[in-house]
């Protein structure tokens, strides 16, 4: 993925289009790689209402993420939310969860990876696997350390070999769903299977697949007309989004038969030889094709994800509540090393002991807690900005409801991830009591959070697998009608020196 290197600027405030395209760019990644396999084999066919269903609540929650920062402008992040209508600790108890779920994410990838590279690639021992997880990390540490600075065409090149294997899947899925009728009625009964329980679990896991616009929130006064075009831009992207993911979900489940779903660990290599089971070569060949879009997706989804992990621990560090060692740069690359080493190492070593269910329903639960303090603390912020709060149509109902959906998603996890996920929260107990007392570095920090850092992570944000294709849609579009670029990332040196846009 590139990234903008230089000093981000706001050339113009953001439209609908522009936040639609941050929208998709956060969400959509390699997770549904993971989640698609794990949901069908729980509820069989059934997980596509659960994947409408998911896709509702996170509408719900992101638009209360969004009604936040238009409360509490200039200041992103459920961490400065809750600190903002509490006190510190709160706030950085937020912060802790978040960057916990964050990290269970991190440890999900490596997995997912050496799933689909053994499917690839077999007859690989036990002790290669976890060879190909520490390398996998070693990867993803190298990349964030460096920083990527690719070309454009490079970014293309990348972009379409993850996004281009799902797009001909879905496509060529669907002709096989109209020409097969029977095999796909067949694959699709019974359509419910599985428990009450196994619903709410397979819930659990789709959600995962929604998440992301928590580490992505823009300063209201970036965008034209906030009022309107973030609650809208944020439905159109989710819709969007459900629509992507119902697609693909649709035609795993109409390719494959159940029981193959049930039992295996890279659905989509499945549909993929299912689909072009027509001619052995070609089904050969589309599973290698799906298969390295997988694992450039997946490489890419753990990079943009460690970006925003990493960044997390530095702001947490830079206000003197973990490590100062994570608040250092490295001299060369700017990038703050330590944290990343540590999180990454870290979540080498839970990937290796934890299975794919568990680590999303660790981090769906720390997510939903996260999101339940948020949605609190926007009831709390519209106390403190009553003018701002009349101008908000939807007013208290979306905050209410996103903390209700908040609370369902706790009470739907395992109850030993439950335990598992309070017993790291009490940790951050002890790491504030700690570290507290630390002088705030508040020159960094305000450096971290400033309108520029935002405007870069944003840049980044809209180049993400399908948010790159719509990005460059967009950028069409605005271009035949004289639209400028909204966020241009400019040469320190020279100023006139456009590096990215």
């Amino acid at each position: 993925m590139a990234r903008p290197q230089g000093t981000a600027k706001l050339q113009r405030k953001l439209n609908s289009f522009d936040v639609t395209n941050l929208v998709i760019g956060s969400i959509i990644g390699a997770d549904i790689y993971v989640a698609t396999g794990l949901a069908a084999g729980l509820v069989g066919p059934s997980s596509l209402l659960l994947w409408i269903l998911a896709g509702v609540l996170a509408i719900v929650i992101a638009i209360s993420f969004a009604y936040c920062v238009m409360l509490l402008p200039k200041v992103g992040g459920p961490y400065a939310y809750v600190k903002e209508v509490s006190s510190p600790f709160p706030g950085f108890m937020v912060g802790w969860a978040l960057l916990l779920a964050e990290w269970f994410s991190l440890a999900v990838f490596p997995v997912a990876f050496a799933q689909y590279f053994v499917s690839l690639v077999p007859g690989i021992s036990p002790a290669g696997v976890v060879l190909l997880k520490g390398a996998f990390i070693v990867f993803v540490i190298g990349t964030n350390l460096v920083g990527v600075k690719a070309a454009g065409r490079t970014n293309d090149l990348l972009t379409i070999i993850k996004v281009s294997p799902l797009v001909l899947m879905i496509a060529a899925g669907l002709v096989f769903m109209f020409t097969n009728p029977s095999t796909v009625s067949d694959n699709m009964t019974p359509f419910v299977t599985g428990s009450l329980a196994s619903f709410g679990g397979a819930l659990i896991l789709i959600f995962w697949a929604y998440a992301g616009f928590e580490l992505s929130t823009l300063p209201a006064n970036d965008v034209d007309r906030p009022e309107r075009t973030i609650p809208r831009a944020i439905t159109m992207g989710m819709l969007f989004v459900v629509v992507f993911y119902l697609l693909t979900n649709l035609v795993v489940l109409g390719a494959v038969d159940q029981q193959t779903l049930t039992s295996t660990s890279t659905p989509l290599l499945s549909a993929a030889a299912a689909i072009f089971d027509s001619s052995a070569l070609v089904s050969a060949l589309m599973v290698v094709v799906v298969g390295i879009g997988a694992l450039f997706s997946i490489l890419g989804a753990d990079e943009s994800g460690t970006i925003g992990t990493t960044r997390l621990a530095y702001a947490m560090a830079l206000d003197g509540l973990l490590p100062r060692s994570f608040a250092k740069l490295h001299p060369k690359y700017g990038t703050p090393h330590v944290a990343l080493i540590v999180l990454c190492v870290t979540a080498f070593v839970v990937s290796v002991f934890g299975g794919l269910s568990a680590l999303i329903n660790s981090s769906v639960f720390l997510l939903a807690f996260v999101y339940l303090a948020t949605c609190i603390s926007t009831i709390r912020l519209e106390a403190k900005n009553p003018e701002v709060a009349k101008r908000l149509r939807w007013r208290r109902a979306i905050p209410i409801m996103g903390a209700a959906f908040s609370l369902l998603l706790i009470v739907l996890v395992e109850p030993t991830e439950i335990a598992i996920s309070l017993a790291l929260l009490g940790v951050g107990v002890i790491v504030y009591a700690y570290f507290s007392p630390k002088k705030e570095l508040t020159e960094a920090r305000a450096a971290f959070l400033s309108e520029e850092a935002i405007l870069r992570r944003a840049a980044r944000q809209r180049m993400a697998f399908l948010g790159h294709p719509v990005y460059h849609l967009r950028h069409y579009i605005h271009s035949k009608r004289g639209i400028g670029p909204a966020i241009v990332v400019v040469d320190k040196d020279d100023p006139n020196k456009r590096l990215y846009e």
